[in-house]
């Protein structure tokens, strides 16, 4: 998935143009590859309510004053006057805008997840393949090179057919408190709940490696566990900045957030408390904001671990688990059990093993991602994201992996598994996709 540092548009093309939806980090990283490769795409337009990443963008792609909004609708309002939309924003505001544009007549690279509820997701399908769009979902990880080299390895047959697949998410103990003790995605009611917000990447992961067998079956069961009122220390404060054991206590946020500052960290997670992550900034975000609460003492409600066991047509299983406690940050580990071998990975290898039963040797295949510098967000597959759109809208073929359908089959999992853990019950999925 390399490309090519030259120019890749003939002189009479024009680069794609791109209007912005949320100028965040995800928005804003995207962006990027306008930078990289100008002759490819160009961004024409933004919307955004933060003033301060509003004008960072404005200032960054040089965008003309008629073409600054606060507000997406105002936006949708105009004439269309860019080939695609960036759509970033926060999670329940994500069909609405994904619908208008469509109709529109806009492309759309739409961050994941595609939407909070079932319906939703497939209006989004529907309006897009009635007017023609172009979608592409943000799940990333389908763009890197262990996901592939995986899949290809299944595909060959070397390790027979596919029994078992065990696949674990390690949120980290501070992540897993900075975004859903206390930050956006704290709240099913105002976000959507864990397995959709964190580990819909990893449910499409497992809907890929099976592909075409189908999942007929899931169950599910987690909870929240630690982050609750029953569970607060003795003495402990309503905020780290006040309390009286922050010491002791593994989730301070002076520990997290000031400590960071104070090394002269300014990137995540301490740009998204503060858009100026200095010390004063950032400590006023910590004595007024929620990012400076006790993490037993906030009103999140969504669960902290999660396992989900899926079974498919021809009979393999399938557990993937999610979980809050632990040293490793989003760093996932893989085991596929097949007939004549299995395949083992831990994010972080420079290779793919695979074990032959016949031969009793591991097999190591390298791996290399190509991306630039720039562009290394979730190991440099936010770059093959951007390339494979930008490509696809270029006429060189249909290189997006996780266009409507496919992603919508894969979020049909998640909802299919929260449904089995909310009703405590074994959830059957039909052929058509419903349960």
């Amino acid at each position: 998935m390399s490309l090519s540092r030259k120019k890749t548009s003939s002189p009479q093309e024009e680069p794609h143009t791109c209007l912005v939806i949320g100028a965040g980090s995800r928005g804003s990283g995207y962006a990027v590859f306008s930078k990289l490769y100008p002759q490819d795409m160009k961004v024409v337009g933004v919307a955004e309510p933060n003033k301060i990443r509003r004008e960072r963008m404005v200032q960054a792609y040089d965008i003309a004053e008629n073409k600054i909004f606060t507000d997406w609708r105002d936006a949708a309002k105009q004439e269309k006057f860019a080939d695609f939309v960036i759509i970033a924003t926060v999670d329940q505001d994500h069909k609405d805008p994904a619908v208008a544009f469509a109709r529109l007549g806009y492309h759309i690279l739409l961050e994941k997840p595609m939407a909070v509820t079932e319906k939703d997701c497939r209006e989004i399908v529907d309006v897009c393949r009635e007017h023609n769009v172009k979608l592409a979902v943000g799940h990333v990880l389908r763009y890197t090179a262990w996901v592939n080299k995986i899949k290809e390895i299944i595909t060959s047959g070397q390790i027979g057919d596919v029994v078992s697949i065990r696949h674990t998410e390690p949120v980290g103990f501070w992540h897993f408190a900075h975004s859903y003790v206390r930050g956006n995605w704290r709240k099913e009611g105002t976000s959507t709940f864990s397995l959709m917000a964190k580990s819909c990447h990893d449910l499409d992961l497992i809907n890929y490696w099976m592909l075409p067998q189908r999942c007929v079956s899931v169950s599910s069961f987690g909870k929240l566990s630690h982050f609750t009122k029953k569970d607060k220390p003795a003495g402990a404060g309503s905020r780290c900045l006040d309390c009286s054991v922050e010491s002791t206590c593994p989730y301070s946020a002076k520990r997290l957030y000031l400590g960071r500052v104070k090394e002269g960290h300014k990137g995540w997670p301490v740009s998204v408390i503060s858009d100026i992550p200095d010390i004063e900034n950032v400590t006023e975000a910590l004595s007024t904001g929620p990012y400076g609460k006790c993490v037993y003492d906030t009103d999140n409600d969504v669960v902290s671990h999660q396992v989900v066991n899926f079974q498919f047509e021809d009979g393999a299983t399938v557990c993937f688990n999610m979980v809050a406690f632990t040293k490793r940050l989003c760093a996932r580990e893989v085991k596929i059990y097949g007939t004549k071998g299995e395949i083992a990975f831990e994010d972080g290898w420079k290779d793919v093993q695979v074990f032959d039963f016949l031969t009793q040797q591991t097999t190591h295949h390298n791996i290399t991602s190509g991306h630039p510098n720039q562009m290394g967000g979730h190991g440099g597959a936010d770059f093959h994201l951007m390339q494979a759109f930008i490509n696809t809208l270029g006429g060189k073929g249909e290189m997006v992996v996780t266009g409507p359908e496919e992603t919508l089959n894969s979020h049909l999992l998640v909802f299919a598994a929260e449904k089995a853990r909310v009703e405590n019950r074994v959830v059957t999925i039909n052929p058509d996709g419903t349960f």
